[in-house]
Protein backbone atom coordinates (compact mmCIF):
# COMPACT_ATOMS: atom_id res chain seq x y z
CA UNK A 1 0.00 0.00 0.00
CA UNK A 2 1.50 3.63 -1.45
CA UNK A 3 1.75 6.51 1.77
CA UNK A 4 -1.02 8.27 -0.14
CA UNK A 5 -3.48 5.19 -0.22
CA UNK A 6 -3.52 4.32 4.33
CA UNK A 7 -4.96 6.43 5.60
CA UNK A 8 -3.83 10.10 7.27
CA UNK A 9 -4.42 10.26 11.14
CA UNK A 10 -4.36 12.68 13.96
CA UNK A 11 -5.00 11.24 17.28
CA UNK A 12 -6.74 13.84 19.67
CA UNK A 13 -6.23 13.07 22.92
CA UNK A 14 -8.89 14.57 25.77
CA UNK A 15 -8.65 14.75 29.60
CA UNK A 16 -7.57 16.47 32.88
CA UNK A 17 -3.78 16.39 32.41
CA UNK A 18 -3.77 17.16 36.21
CA UNK A 19 -0.92 17.07 35.64
CA UNK A 20 0.44 15.54 32.36
CA UNK A 21 2.90 12.89 32.65
CA UNK A 22 5.03 10.70 30.86
CA UNK A 23 2.33 7.96 30.41
CA UNK A 24 0.73 10.40 28.41
CA UNK A 25 3.24 10.90 25.76
CA UNK A 26 4.01 6.92 26.14
CA UNK A 27 0.04 6.12 24.82
CA UNK A 28 0.74 8.94 21.51
CA UNK A 29 4.17 7.27 20.79
CA UNK A 30 2.93 3.71 21.52
CA UNK A 31 -0.37 4.58 19.51
CA UNK A 32 1.47 5.65 16.46
CA UNK A 33 3.97 3.48 16.59
CA UNK A 34 1.27 0.50 16.60
CA UNK A 35 -1.22 1.99 13.80
CA UNK A 36 2.42 2.80 11.06
CA UNK A 37 2.98 -1.31 11.95
CA UNK A 38 -0.31 -1.93 10.74
CA UNK A 39 0.49 -0.96 7.16
CA UNK A 40 -2.88 0.91 6.98
CA UNK A 41 -2.14 4.04 8.29
CA UNK A 42 0.38 6.91 9.28
CA UNK A 43 0.21 9.01 11.89
CA UNK A 44 0.84 12.83 10.82
CA UNK A 45 -0.13 14.78 14.14
CA UNK A 46 -1.20 14.44 17.71
CA UNK A 47 -3.20 17.27 20.06
CA UNK A 48 -3.50 17.41 23.60
CA UNK A 49 -6.85 19.10 24.81
CA UNK A 50 -6.94 19.65 27.98
CA UNK A 51 -10.66 19.30 30.22
CA UNK A 52 -12.37 23.12 30.54
CA UNK A 53 -11.96 24.30 34.44
CA UNK A 54 -15.58 24.01 35.22
CA UNK A 55 -15.29 20.16 34.61
CA UNK A 56 -15.46 19.67 38.20
CA UNK A 57 -12.76 17.30 39.20
CA UNK A 58 -11.68 17.56 42.79
CA UNK A 59 -8.42 18.52 42.68
CA UNK A 60 -8.08 20.36 39.07
CA UNK A 61 -5.73 22.97 39.09
CA UNK A 62 -6.36 25.93 36.69
CA UNK A 63 -6.15 25.43 32.91
CA UNK A 64 -3.51 28.00 32.79
CA UNK A 65 -1.56 25.87 35.16
CA UNK A 66 -2.12 22.24 32.81
CA UNK A 67 -1.81 24.26 29.48
CA UNK A 68 1.21 25.58 30.23
CA UNK A 69 2.69 21.93 31.82
CA UNK A 70 1.12 20.20 28.90
CA UNK A 71 3.50 22.56 26.41
CA UNK A 72 6.18 22.25 28.39
CA UNK A 73 5.94 18.22 28.04
CA UNK A 74 5.80 18.41 24.53
CA UNK A 75 8.15 21.11 23.92
CA UNK A 76 10.92 18.62 22.04
CA UNK A 77 8.02 15.99 19.92
CA UNK A 78 8.26 17.64 16.52
CA UNK A 79 4.03 15.49 15.90
CA UNK A 80 2.29 16.78 19.33
CA UNK A 81 0.77 19.77 20.07
CA UNK A 82 -1.53 21.29 22.93
CA UNK A 83 -4.92 22.79 21.70
CA UNK A 84 -6.50 25.37 24.63
CA UNK A 85 -9.64 25.86 22.73
CA UNK A 86 -11.51 23.17 24.85
CA UNK A 87 -9.68 25.86 27.93
CA UNK A 88 -11.19 28.84 26.16
CA UNK A 89 -14.93 28.00 26.10
CA UNK A 90 -17.12 29.64 28.74
CA UNK A 91 -18.48 26.20 30.27
CA UNK A 92 -16.67 22.08 29.63
CA UNK A 93 -17.24 21.05 26.70
CA UNK A 94 -18.40 17.28 25.88
CA UNK A 95 -15.72 14.92 24.15
CA UNK A 96 -18.13 14.57 21.21
CA UNK A 97 -18.06 18.95 20.59
CA UNK A 98 -14.46 18.28 21.00
CA UNK A 99 -13.97 16.11 18.14
CA UNK A 100 -16.21 17.99 16.13
CA UNK A 101 -14.58 21.23 16.33
CA UNK A 102 -11.37 20.04 15.17
CA UNK A 103 -13.02 17.95 12.30
CA UNK A 104 -14.59 21.64 11.70
CA UNK A 105 -10.76 23.58 12.23
CA UNK A 106 -9.13 20.68 10.06
CA UNK A 107 -11.91 21.28 7.22
CA UNK A 108 -11.21 25.28 7.14
CA UNK A 109 -7.45 25.02 7.27
CA UNK A 110 -7.47 22.42 4.44
CA UNK A 111 -10.60 23.56 2.54
CA UNK A 112 -11.54 19.51 2.50
CA UNK A 113 -14.08 17.35 3.94
CA UNK A 114 -12.41 15.14 6.55
CA UNK A 115 -13.73 11.64 6.29
CA UNK A 116 -15.45 9.73 9.06
CA UNK A 117 -14.72 6.05 9.69
CA UNK A 118 -17.81 4.97 7.79
CA UNK A 119 -17.01 7.07 4.66
CA UNK A 120 -15.80 5.31 1.55
CA UNK A 121 -12.28 5.27 0.52
CA UNK A 122 -12.68 6.79 -2.64
CA UNK A 123 -14.99 9.92 -1.59
CA UNK A 124 -12.25 12.92 -1.80
CA UNK A 125 -11.39 14.12 1.35
CA UNK A 126 -8.87 16.13 0.72
CA UNK A 127 -9.48 18.74 -1.94
CA UNK A 128 -7.84 21.42 -4.34
CA UNK A 129 -7.87 25.01 -3.55
CA UNK A 130 -10.58 27.06 -2.97
CA UNK A 131 -9.15 29.40 -5.66
CA UNK A 132 -6.73 29.20 -7.98
CA UNK A 133 -3.89 31.35 -6.78
CA UNK A 134 -0.18 29.81 -7.02
CA UNK A 135 -0.40 26.59 -4.58
CA UNK A 136 1.41 26.39 -1.03
CA UNK A 137 3.97 23.94 -2.24
CA UNK A 138 6.13 24.60 -5.13
CA UNK A 139 8.72 22.56 -6.56
CA UNK A 140 10.65 25.05 -8.66
CA UNK A 141 12.59 21.77 -10.05
CA UNK A 142 9.78 20.36 -10.77
CA UNK A 143 6.40 22.14 -11.42
CA UNK A 144 4.06 18.76 -11.07
CA UNK A 145 5.53 17.57 -8.09
CA UNK A 146 3.19 17.38 -4.89
CA UNK A 147 4.26 17.31 -1.21
CA UNK A 148 4.24 13.94 0.63
CA UNK A 149 1.37 13.71 3.30
CA UNK A 150 3.99 13.37 6.54
CA UNK A 151 4.72 17.58 5.29
CA UNK A 152 1.13 18.38 5.54
CA UNK A 153 0.87 18.53 9.70
CA UNK A 154 3.86 20.74 9.51
CA UNK A 155 1.97 23.04 6.91
CA UNK A 156 -1.32 22.66 8.75
CA UNK A 157 0.67 23.81 11.76
CA UNK A 158 2.29 26.61 10.55
CA UNK A 159 -1.54 27.80 9.03
CA UNK A 160 -2.89 27.66 12.14
CA UNK A 161 0.00 29.52 13.52
CA UNK A 162 -0.66 32.38 11.59
CA UNK A 163 -4.41 32.27 12.87
CA UNK A 164 -3.37 32.58 16.45
CA UNK A 165 -3.76 35.36 18.62
CA UNK A 166 -2.97 35.66 22.37
CA UNK A 167 -4.70 35.04 25.35
CA UNK A 168 -4.51 37.52 28.25
CA UNK A 169 -2.23 35.62 31.38
CA UNK A 170 -1.19 32.83 28.86
CA UNK A 171 1.17 34.54 26.53
CA UNK A 172 2.90 30.90 25.21
CA UNK A 173 -0.58 29.40 24.48
CA UNK A 174 -1.92 29.95 21.41
CA UNK A 175 -5.47 29.73 20.46
CA UNK A 176 -7.10 29.60 16.84
CA UNK A 177 -9.17 32.50 16.14
CA UNK A 178 -12.16 31.06 14.06
CA UNK A 179 -12.73 34.62 12.74
CA UNK A 180 -9.75 34.71 11.25
CA UNK A 181 -9.29 35.10 7.40
CA UNK A 182 -7.31 31.86 6.59
CA UNK A 183 -6.87 32.83 2.83
CA UNK A 184 -5.84 30.02 0.49
CA UNK A 185 -5.93 26.79 0.95
CA UNK A 186 -4.08 24.59 0.88
CA UNK A 187 -2.82 22.06 -2.48
CA UNK A 188 -1.38 18.82 -1.94
CA UNK A 189 -2.42 15.08 -2.50
CA UNK A 190 -5.53 13.88 -2.34
CA UNK A 191 -5.39 11.61 0.66
CA UNK A 192 -7.63 10.46 3.48
CA UNK A 193 -7.64 12.34 6.66
CA UNK A 194 -8.98 11.19 9.98
CA UNK A 195 -9.09 12.12 13.46
CA UNK A 196 -9.57 9.82 16.35
CA UNK A 197 -9.95 9.61 19.63
CA UNK A 198 -6.95 8.58 21.55
CA UNK A 199 -7.50 7.30 25.23
CA UNK A 200 -6.82 4.50 27.40
CA UNK A 201 -8.65 1.60 28.45
CA UNK A 202 -10.09 3.54 31.65
CA UNK A 203 -11.98 5.66 29.43
CA UNK A 204 -13.51 2.72 27.14
CA UNK A 205 -14.50 1.00 30.10
CA UNK A 206 -16.22 4.40 31.03
CA UNK A 207 -18.50 3.84 28.19
CA UNK A 208 -20.03 1.11 29.91
CA UNK A 209 -21.20 2.75 32.82
CA UNK A 210 -24.83 3.69 32.71
CA UNK A 211 -26.08 7.61 32.72
CA UNK A 212 -22.27 8.97 32.20
CA UNK A 213 -22.27 9.21 28.57
CA UNK A 214 -24.39 10.12 26.03
CA UNK A 215 -25.80 7.15 23.72
CA UNK A 216 -26.11 9.63 20.51
CA UNK A 217 -22.44 10.98 21.82
CA UNK A 218 -21.22 7.41 21.75
CA UNK A 219 -22.54 7.20 18.50
CA UNK A 220 -21.15 9.48 17.15
CA UNK A 221 -17.33 9.22 18.85
CA UNK A 222 -16.77 5.77 18.38
CA UNK A 223 -19.31 5.33 15.46
CA UNK A 224 -18.44 8.55 13.10
CA UNK A 225 -14.77 8.90 13.89
CA UNK A 226 -13.27 5.70 15.77
CA UNK A 227 -11.08 5.59 18.72
CA UNK A 228 -7.42 4.34 19.24
CA UNK A 229 -7.09 2.59 22.58
CA UNK A 230 -3.91 2.26 24.66
CA UNK A 231 -4.64 -0.39 27.33
CA UNK A 232 -3.57 0.30 31.04
CA UNK A 233 -1.70 -2.64 32.14
CA UNK A 234 -3.82 -5.81 32.69
CA UNK A 235 -6.87 -4.25 31.09
CA UNK A 236 -9.01 -6.61 29.32
CA UNK A 237 -10.33 -4.43 26.41
CA UNK A 238 -12.66 -7.25 25.27
CA UNK A 239 -14.48 -7.87 28.43
CA UNK A 240 -15.00 -4.32 28.46
CA UNK A 241 -16.32 -4.18 24.84
CA UNK A 242 -18.73 -6.63 25.49
CA UNK A 243 -20.36 -5.08 28.35
CA UNK A 244 -21.89 -2.05 25.86
CA UNK A 245 -24.20 -2.24 22.82
CA UNK A 246 -22.74 0.66 21.46
CA UNK A 247 -19.18 -0.56 21.55
CA UNK A 248 -19.99 -3.99 20.21
CA UNK A 249 -21.94 -2.18 17.50
CA UNK A 250 -19.00 -0.78 16.37
CA UNK A 251 -15.86 -2.71 17.55
CA UNK A 252 -14.41 -2.62 13.77
CA UNK A 253 -13.90 1.31 14.43
CA UNK A 254 -12.20 0.68 17.67
CA UNK A 255 -7.96 -0.18 17.23
CA UNK A 256 -6.53 -1.83 20.45
CA UNK A 257 -3.18 -1.24 20.73
CA UNK A 258 -1.52 -4.72 21.41
CA UNK A 259 1.80 -4.70 23.21
CA UNK A 260 3.61 -8.06 24.22
CA UNK A 261 5.97 -6.39 26.22
CA UNK A 262 3.96 -4.58 29.42
CA UNK A 263 5.97 -0.79 29.93
CA UNK A 264 6.29 0.41 33.16
CA UNK A 265 4.58 3.74 31.36
CA UNK A 266 1.44 1.91 31.06
CA UNK A 267 0.74 2.17 34.57
CA UNK A 268 1.69 5.98 35.19
CA UNK A 269 -1.01 7.84 35.91
CA UNK A 270 -1.71 11.71 37.36
CA UNK A 271 -3.36 10.35 40.44
CA UNK A 272 0.10 8.58 41.39
CA UNK A 273 2.13 11.49 40.12
CA UNK A 274 0.14 13.80 42.58
CA UNK A 275 0.49 11.62 45.24
CA UNK A 276 4.29 11.43 45.05
CA UNK A 277 4.59 15.08 44.92
CA UNK A 278 2.49 15.44 48.27
CA UNK A 279 4.87 12.99 49.49
CA UNK A 280 8.27 13.90 48.26
CA UNK A 281 8.43 10.85 46.42
CA UNK A 282 11.97 11.16 44.49
CA UNK A 283 10.01 8.53 42.43
CA UNK A 284 7.78 11.03 40.92
CA UNK A 285 10.86 11.57 37.93
CA UNK A 286 10.02 8.49 36.49
CA UNK A 287 6.12 9.77 36.16
CA UNK A 288 7.12 13.27 34.88
CA UNK A 289 9.23 15.42 32.80
CA UNK A 290 11.86 17.33 34.40
CA UNK A 291 10.31 20.52 32.95
CA UNK A 292 6.91 20.22 34.64
CA UNK A 293 8.19 19.19 37.92
CA UNK A 294 9.96 22.36 37.57
CA UNK A 295 7.14 24.40 36.98
CA UNK A 296 4.98 22.48 39.50
CA UNK A 297 7.72 23.10 42.05
CA UNK A 298 7.82 26.96 41.06
CA UNK A 299 4.18 27.48 40.94
CA UNK A 300 3.52 25.47 44.31
CA UNK A 301 1.18 23.08 42.92
CA UNK A 302 -0.27 19.60 44.26
CA UNK A 303 1.51 20.32 47.13
CA UNK A 304 -1.70 18.96 49.64
CA UNK A 305 -4.13 16.32 49.49
CA UNK A 306 -7.25 18.68 48.09
CA UNK A 307 -4.47 19.46 44.58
Amino acid sequence: MTENNKTHVILLACGSFNPITKGHIHMFEKAREYLHKTGRFIVIGGIISPVHDSYGKPGLVPSKHRLTMCQLAVQSSDWIRVDPWECYQNTWQTTCSVLEHHRDLMKRVTGCILSNVNTPSTTPVIGQPQNQTQPIYQNHNNMTHKPTAIRLWGKMSESLGRMCCVRPHMEHITFVDENANLGTAMRYEEIELRILLLCGSDLLESFCIPGLWKDSDMEVIVGDFGIVVVPRDGADTERIMNHSSVLRKYKDNIIIVKDDINHPMSIVSSTKSRLALQHGDGHVVDYLNQPVIDYILQSQLYINASG
